[in-house]
């Protein structure tokens, strides 16, 4: 790299780190005012608050790193362009091309180390976040309840009501459960106060209600009540901690956001053989309600090299990088009628046939949403590290066209940026999970528009008309303001002129 290149990129570090560090910081305060309320005067102790708030940086940095790109591009070449070395570099024949080259670089770089941090550090440390709530929750079983708030204590089965939690002991007062483990009748227990620990086999729960009164309604006999009222009662919720064995890394179930890119490709290589083999399920039944004439389907074997993660993970093993540690029980949908259905027991009959179809279609959806689910997931790894090249390339030119703009059009420009990305981030999540759109698309969108528009702008540069004398943050808005109303002339609406 030549000397112009080193100093341009030398220009970046210092917004780039000032950027990342106060962006971050932001963000984690924003997260601890959320969550201090939830952690102190609970009888924690300070190390175990601390390791819970340090754990919850990573997802902050996988956030914020992109946008310091963007910050550090928009203000390094406002600032080139105002004290004119932009101007000094052309006309001694360096082209933009060059210009922009190291910073394209830098930004290949960058979304290099996100990868890494996105499949390595992010997932190990959400992960143990997730080790730290269950224990946590496990030493203080009210850590997870909210006053004045019906708290699912076993999903579908039994809900708690505190009017008033001590954070310090556990003491719940004005405690209201509903009892729906029992389909044929419905239980209410209320108490003047009560708490809850951990069984001493470490899977149940025991709460203990004082002065309050117990109320039953037979589902089949609304108009029956009974009563009981007690003085002191025991109450054991079972198998609340079933799913888990201890709290050491590999041994609790991770979710999709605490697996790696592999890890991650493995569960979908499994639900998209469910979806494949119920589709096979269903053209087996098609294939034997016509006599069994024509080919038989064949039947499908499963894919691990599929898709971007496929590709990702073949790129390790190429280069023999260890990956992440393999998770503990897998919570993938259970592989119920993978096998060629015994056409012995088949039933001919037509009902027979549409029961077949059906179960193979719900097989199918169930299956097709998990997939989806983590094919979200690792795409969004690889978008969020891809950006920082496309902010590179939005970045540069903006900060070209406007030299003038300063510290307003670094922070406006950037959010407005940054807000329009995370949004179709999202958006495009919600339309995945649903089906909607295939999760590359929903992921990629915002990154593919992006990237258009940045190709379209680094192709103009240094055809830029704008002076130091010009080029300032008004100029954006009074061009903004220019073309808004020529679109609205060009389509007929009617725009008051305003004078003077």
């Amino acid at each position: 790299m030549n000397i112009i290149g080193r100093y341009i990129l030398k220009e970046h570090v210092g917004p780039f780190l000032f950027a990342s560090t106060a962006l971050t910081s932001l963000m984690l305060l924003q997260y601890i005012s959320r969550k201090f309320g939830e952690l102190v005067g609970k009888g924690l102790p300070a190390s175990v608050i601390g390791e819970f708030l340090l754990l919850s940086v990573p997802f902050t940095v996988a956030m914020t790193m992109p946008m310091a790109v963007l910050v550090a591009v928009l203000y390094a070449f406002s600032r080139l362009a105002a004290e004119n070395e932009i101007t000094a570099l052309k006309a001694s024949g360096v082209s933009m091309r060059s210009v922009l080259a190291p910073v394209l670089l830098g930004g290949f770089a960058m979304s290099l180390v996100m990868i890494a941090f996105n499949d390595q550090v992010l997932p190990r440390s959400n992960h143990r976040l997730a080790i730290l709530q269950l224990d946590i929750f496990r030493t203080k079983p009210t850590f997870a309840l909210r006053e004045q708030v019906i708290n699912p204590v076993k999903e579908g089965q039994l809900y708690l009501r505190a009017g008033d939690i001590d954070e310090g002991t556990g003491l719940m007062r004005d405690v209201v459960i509903y009892d729906l483990s029992d389909p044929l009748r419905r239980r209410t227990i209320y108490a003047d106060r009560g708490t809850l620990r951990l069984a001493r086999n470490e899977r149940d729960l025991d709460m203990t209600l004082y002065e309050g009164v117990m109320m039953e309604v037979p589902n089949n006999k609304p108009s029956e009540l009974t009563r009981l009222f007690y003085a002191r009662d025991r109450l054991r919720v079972k198998n609340v901690f079933s799913s888990y064995q201890a709290s050491q890394s590999g041994t609790i179930s991770k979710g999709d956001r605490e697996m790696s890119v592999c890890e991650m490709q493995r569960e979908l290589s499994r639900a998209d053989l469910v979806v494949r083999q119920a589709r096979f399920d269903a053209e087996i039944a098609k294939f034997e309600r016509a006599g069994s004439k024509g080919t038989r389907p064949e039947p499908p074997v499963m894919d691990r090299n599929q898709g971007l993660g496929g590709a990702y993970c073949r790129f390790l093993t190429l280069f023999a990088v260890k990956p992440a540690n393999a998770q503990a029980p897998s919570r993938s949908i259970p592989q119920r009628g993978h096998a060629a259905p015994d056409t012995t027991t088949l039933r001919p009959d037509e009902e027979g046939y549409r029961a077949r179809v059906r179960e193979a279609e719900f097989r199918m959806d169930e299956a097709r949403r998990q997939r989806n689910r983590y094919d979200v997931e690792i795409q969004k790894k690889f978008s969020l590290a891809a950006a920082c090249v496309v902010f590179v390339l939005i970045g540069a030119p903006v900060a070209l066209r406007f030299p003038r703009g300063g510290v307003g059009l670094v922070i406006g420009v950037s959010f407005a940026i940054f807000g329009l990305y995370y949004v179709g981030l999202i958006a495009g999540e919600t339309l995945a999970d649903k089906g909607y759109l295939p999760p590359w698309v929903a992921m990629w969108i915002a990154n593919i528009l992006l990237l258009t528009i940045g190709l379209a702008l680094a192709a103009r540069m240094g055809r830029e008309s704008a002076t130091t004398r010009g080029g300032d943050f008004t100029e954006l808005l009074v061009t903004a303001h220019a073309k808004i109303f020529g679109w609205l002339r060009l389509i007929g609406v009617p725009v008051e002129r305003r004078r003077g």
